[in-house]
């Protein structure tokens, strides 16, 4: 296991780590401290899940580029919407959205659970560190090392 590690390509690190990390967290504050994602929230998510087949393809097959490339393409889609997010909730500019529910499956009634939703808006930061919330740090992290490792694929490294 130990050879693997140290033979995996730096883009193929941030391709794996970035996006298992990002949805750790997500999911860590979802169901640890109860911080209900928005629709945009999901948005951001839906790339990094994408971008996770790829990754784990091309920590399997680091001559396949293509893949590790896709991967960090998919870090890099949802660091720009977790900017976007991010400018949403700081006042910048106008979301797409203006909310969304939390609605849980297998509630009982469907209408029930509907209307007894709590409303997620994307235009409030329900955390922050250091000022910067969630989607903030997102971008913050995500398009930086997707750039990293883009870079890197084009060197060959």
């Amino acid at each position: 296991m130990t050879e693997v590690l140290r033979r995996a390509s730096l883009p193929n690190r941030i391709a794996l780590g970035v996006p298992l990390a990002l949805l750790g967290g997500a999911y860590l504050s979802q169901y640890g401290f109860g911080l209900a994602p928005c629709e945009m929230c999901w948005w951001q998510r839906y790339a990094l899940i994408a971008a996770l087949p790829f990754a784990v393809l091309g920590w399997l097959r680091p001559s396949l580029r293509l893949v590790t490339a896709l991967a960090l393409l998919g870090i890099l889609a949802g660091g720009l919407i977790g900017g976007f997010h991010a400018g949403v909730e700081y006042g910048w500019w106008e979301g797409l959205t203006a909310c969304s529910t939390g609605v849980k499956a297998g509630a009982g009634n469907a209408l029930d659970a509907i209307l007894d939703a709590p409303v997620i808006r994307c235009d409030v930061a329900p955390w922050s560190l250091l000022g910067i919330s969630l989607a903030g740090w997102n971008f913050l992290i995500s398009v930086p090392l997707a750039l990293v490792g883009l870079a890197g694929l084009r060197k060959g490294a």
